[in-house]
This record gives structure tokens, sequence and C-alpha cells, in this order.
């Protein structure tokens, strides 16, 4: 069997570029997505530990409500996930221009079924259950907040609308992230290992909103994704992956709650 080729070495067959222009390419993908989101993050976190309550007792929501009205909570729902996956086209119309096949450039295809779900599968194990550990010990140590995955009003679209949200953040953080990321800081000639850091600390930069706990979390996440990329050219592990773990936070949490409701309420 043959090696993957590595995605930060393998040749380019693609328009030259200068490294001005990718540099654009990255400030503005980051900019309309994750960038973004890690500067709110940073902000939200000084917000936090400037406040009298200390960090673990305070509490943090996501999917919350967007309308009291449910047709109308749908709509902004939906709306919000379409318009966040736009980025992930912009990235790709990007790196079509530059002469890529992004699918194949990415290894976001099809051409693997059963060795991608098996990869996605055995990284949820290796994953998921230390990644709980890893949020309980932070919530028992007062260096992670509350976090609130499930909306407070339920309808019939609640849990497709989870899996749907889930869906959003795997293939916004994992082709972004990962993919585009990846593909463009080689292109600059940063080291394969410059990238894995740099870019698992810009996932958990955007996670820093949840305090310290997951910034370290998903750092060591985005380690091991980089490295298992750089090995196998192949996102679509990384989203199975992601979109399961997240599914079983968002759609899970209420489970959670009635079982450990000391770790998942703040106090």
């Amino acid at each position: 069997m043959t090696e993957t080729p590595s995605p930060t070495s393998a040749s380019l067959a693609e328009q030259p570029m200068s490294r001005g222009q990718v540099g654009f390419e990255i400030f503005i993908v980051l900019g309309l997505s994750l960038g973004a989101s890690a500067v709110y993050a940073v902000v939200q976190l000084i917000d936090l530990l400037t406040r009298a309550k200390p960090l673990g007792s305070q509490s943090t929501a996501l999917n919350g409500d967007l309308n009291d009205r449910a047709g109308f909570d749908l709509t902004y729902q939906l709306l919000g996930i379409f318009f966040a996956i736009l980025p992930v086209v912009l990235a790709f119309y990007l790196l079509k221009l530059s002469g890529s096949n992004p699918f194949a450039r990415l290894g976001f295809t099809a051409s693997q079924p059963l060795c991608d779900l098996r990869r996605g599968l055995l990284l949820v194990v290796v994953i998921g259950v230390p990644g709980l550990a890893f949020y309980l010990l932070g919530r028992a140590v007062g260096i992670t907040v509350n976090v609130t995955t499930q909306p407070e009003s339920t309808y019939w679209f609640t849990i497709p609308v989870l899996i749907l949200s889930a869906l959003r953040a795997a293939l916004t953080e994992e082709l972004i992230v990962v993919g585009f990321l990846f593909e463009r800081l080689g292109r600059l000639g940063w080291h394969k290992w410059v990238i894995i850091a740099s870019t698992a600390a810009l996932r958990g930069s955007y996670h820093l909103y949840q305090g310290f706990g997951p910034f370290v979390g998903n750092f060591a996440m985005g380690v091991l994704f980089g490295w298992l990329y750089t090995r196998w050219g192949r996102t679509v592990p990384l989203v199975i992956t992601h979109w399961i773990l997240d599914i079983a936070s968002f759609v899970g949490y209420g489970l959670a709650v009635a079982l450990l409701p000391g770790l998942f309420t703040a106090s």
C-alpha cells in the first residue's frame, strides 16, 4: 500500500501565487469565519475573567433559542447554518482559482468510504472519552465554564437542527483550519510542524470562551488531527469524527445533565 502524499509537500500543479496573495486569501477566509470567532472568544474570555464570579461558576450557551416563535426560530437557525458554510465555499473557490481540484486536494471525496468511516469512528473513541474526562476535570478545578449545548425550548425540529449545527461545525473547522490552511501555509513554505502547531492554536483559541480547559483540549485535538492529515491526506475522517462528537455533545447534553447535574450546571 502506497503512502498518501503529505498535503504540505505534495507537488502543486497549480497557478503561481505571490506570498501577499496567499496571505490575503488566508486573512479573508479566516476573517469571515473562525478567525473572527477566535477574536470574539478572546474578548469573551476577558469579559468572564474580569467579573466578580470565578470562571468555573459561570456559563455559556451554544445553540440557544433565536426567537420565541417556533417558525421564526427554525428560520433563523437554518439561515445561520447556511451562511456559516459560505466561507468553506469561498475557500474551495479560491483553491479552484489557483488550479487545484479542491475536493481531491483536501481529500474531501467519496473515494475511500469504508476506510474513512473506520478511521473516523476510531478517532471518536480516541478523542471522545478523554475529551469528556478533560471537560469534567476542567469543571471540577474551575478553569472551564459550564457549557449549555441545547436550547431552552424544544420543538419537533430541535434535534435535526442540532445535527445540522454539528455538521456545520465539522465542515467549517476541518475544511478551513485543516484543509485550506494546510494547503495555503504549505505554499508559503511553512514547516509541517509549524503548520500543525499554529492551526492547533487557532482551534484552541476560538474555544476560549469556554475557558482554559477547552483551549488545551482542542489544541491537543488539533495537533492530532493535523498530524493525521499529513499522513492520510484526507479531511473526510476528521469531518466524520468531529460531526459525531458534536452530535453527542449537542444532543446528549440533556442526558449528561440528568446523570451528572453538579458538573453540568453553574454553581
